[in-house]
């Protein structure tokens, strides 16, 4: 899949992508933390009040009205809940982002077994929600599955 890039951009490429997974991974167990901390009110209030604009603008607006309609729906148990998911999601993601930039070993099939996981739970819930966004996160993931198991590989052959 990397024959036209050199060995050396290959890894560049690898660790920026390990960069942006790692990024996202924050910003989740960041909104993970907001989530338990947040009360329903606030969450409903906040989302009132960045959509507002756009909403008297085009009152169809599809981000901003799914945004608000997700907000209002929002339980307390499925707040909990995704409060988890995101701290989990995240917390694990980071571990093994960090793994991978330190070339450990162990980090190299973990990843490949977890991102692989997530690329499946992913396409299953696409199959619900047709969100843009799960297929972009899914592609990058896609693409990180790909460059870990080349850079495995390469680990292994130099050792």
């Amino acid at each position: 899949m990397f024959k036209y890039l050199s060995e050396k951009n290959t890894y560049l490429f690898f660790k920026l992508t390990l960069i942006l997974k790692g990024c996202l991974a924050v910003a989740e167990t960041v909104g993970g933390f907001l989530f338990l901390l947040l009360s329903k009110n606030f969450i409903t209030n906040f989302v009132s009040g960045i959509t507002a604009d756009e909403l008297s603008e085009d009152a169809n607006d599809y981000i901003a009205q799914h945004l608000l309609s997700a907000a209002n729906q929002l339980s307390l148990s499925s707040q909990h809940f995704l409060a988890l998911y995101l701290l989990l999601h995240g917390l694990l993601k980071i571990a093994l982002v960090i793994g991978l930039l330190k070339n450990k070993l162990w980090a190299y099939p973990a990843s490949l077994i977890i991102f692989s996981l997530f690329v499946v739970y992913q396409i299953y819930r696409y199959s619900f929600t047709h969100a843009v966004g799960l297929l972009l996160l899914t592609l990058l993931d896609i693409i990180i599955i790909a460059l870990v198991w080349h850079e495995y590989n390469y680990l292994k052959r130099k050792r």
